[in-house]
């Protein structure tokens, strides 16, 4: 298989660089205050004439609004045993000018899927833009993102392809959501979504609480932290730093058989690499990009072109007293997963993006070693650190299994990160 010659190809056909013709793809985003259609707000500030409204310096937060573009489509992601591992995804092409998303997206799929963090009580307009197969140009799967969990959805943008809209490929169409509370949500594609969630079409997604601090118990101390999870009224879920970490895994059987034109094991389902953030342990602590993944033909290809496909790192880092917040969520469509902290007690403060509150208004908020979440679940838990010695501490799966990377056993892997105290 020469991926690169396939690649360029194919871009050059979808850029509209062939005899016959422009590019027939539809890269429309729409954002309010994006004058340059790059999906982008940030960019067009401090911009053209001073008498034009949009030249306002928070252009953004004066609108009220949050604007993102991802695009959809194929690539490979490096497993932390080497074996490159063909995935659908999501990236980031916010900013992007429209001309060339095409070209700049393609085998560009990021695994995870972009983190999305955004405001709660903003008009978020998220564009999402079908780029295509690369590896696979006779499938032609539309797309589509579900925002799980989000309260009061509109039908038409809720992703799923029975009652709302997907985008075929070459085609661009935005989303939009009024952020009414936050919490710890996650995405992703709901078109044929076992096989699309399994092939790596899923993202984290918070929305961030709009009170403000220092508050309560939180301006107590060391740390008056100004950040919290929920509106709690008294500072009870306010927190220093915070991660997103998506728990998932693949079936290597499943990925290999569609890059590789065969039927898919739907019923034989297995999956044998368990990841945090899509890496297994010891790549979850790598700081930067992983390494390209390389064609087992020849060893030498990166078989994403120009592109790296594993951005997110799961490392654990903070300063003895800081409260970190765990934002975990579990992505996987055919496991339920437990995630031990041993040495650092977690709190909980939520699940599946509501705070825990009886209904007389008492805060439950719980402190255990572990959680357990099945397919679609999240949770909102606050490591305290205060006390706790400088050193590294792990959180990991507590099912044995689920520590390994495919048939690698000699070491553990799998499921399992480092928290760093400093």
């Amino acid at each position: 298989m020469n991926t690169k010659l396939l690649y360029q190809s194919l871009v050059l056909a979808l850029a509209g660089v062939v005899i016959g013709g422009p590019a027939s793809a539809q890269v429309n985003t729409q954002c309010p205050c994006d004058r340059n259609h790059d999906g982008d707000c940030e960019d067009i500030l401090n911009t053209g004439p001073p008498a034009d409204r949009y030249n306002e310096p928070d252009l953004a937060d004066t609108l009220g609004v949050q604007c993102m573009h991802l695009a959809a489509g194929d690539g490979f992601a490096r497993m932390a045993d080497g074996r490159p591992m063909f995935i659908f995804s999501f990236n980031d092409v916010t900013g992007t000018p429209e001309d060339q998303v095409m070209s700049e997206s393609m085998l560009g799929a990021n695994f995870p899927a972009p983190p999305i963090a955004v405001d709660e009580g903003k008009d978020f307009y998220l564009s999402l833009t079908n780029v295509g197969m690369v590896i696979r140009p006779d499938l032609f799967d539309p797309h589509t993102v579900h925002f799980h969990g989000f309260p009061q959805s509109s039908t038409v943008f809720d992703g799923l392809p029975e009652s709302g809209i997907a985008i075929n490929q070459g085609s661009t169409l935005t989303y939009y959501y009024h952020l009414v509370g936050p919490g710890t949500f996650m995405y992703h594609c709901h078109v044929e979504a076992t096989e699309h969630m399994q092939m790596g079409m899923l993202g984290s997604l918070y929305v961030h609480a709009a009170q403000a601090g220092p508050l309560g118990a939180c301006a107590a101390g060391a740390n008056t932290c100004t950040k919290f999870v929920y509106n709690d009224g008294d500072g009870s879920t306010g927190y220093d730093k915070e991660y997103a970490l998506q728990l998932g895994s693949f079936d290597p059987d499943f990925h290999d058989g569609s890059w590789n034109v065969q039927p898919l094991p739907f019923a034989l389902m297995w999956d044998r690499y368990p990841m945090i953030n899509g890496r297994g342990y010891p790549d979850t602590v790598n700081t930067g990009a992983m390494p390209q993944p390389l064609d087992p033909d020849d060893g030498m290809t990166d078989l994403n072109g120009p592109h790296d496909s594993q951005l997110v790192s799961s490392l654990i880092e903070a300063i003895a007293g800081e409260k970190v917040l765990l934002r975990l969520s579990n992505l996987n469509i055919t496991t339920t997963h437990t995630l031990m902290s041993p040495s650092i007690p977690m709190r909980v403060v939520g699940i599946d993006a509501k705070e825990l509150v009886a209904e007389d208004g008492t805060k439950i908020h719980y402190t255990t070693n572990s959680v357990t979440m099945g397919g679609g679940e999240s949770r909102d838990v606050i490591l305290d650190t205060t006390g706790v010695p400088a050193g590294t501490y792990y959180l990991y799966a507590s099912n044995l299994q689920y520590l390994a990377n495919n048939d690698e056993v000699a070491d553990l892997g799998g499921m399992m990160t480092e928290i760093h105290i400093q």
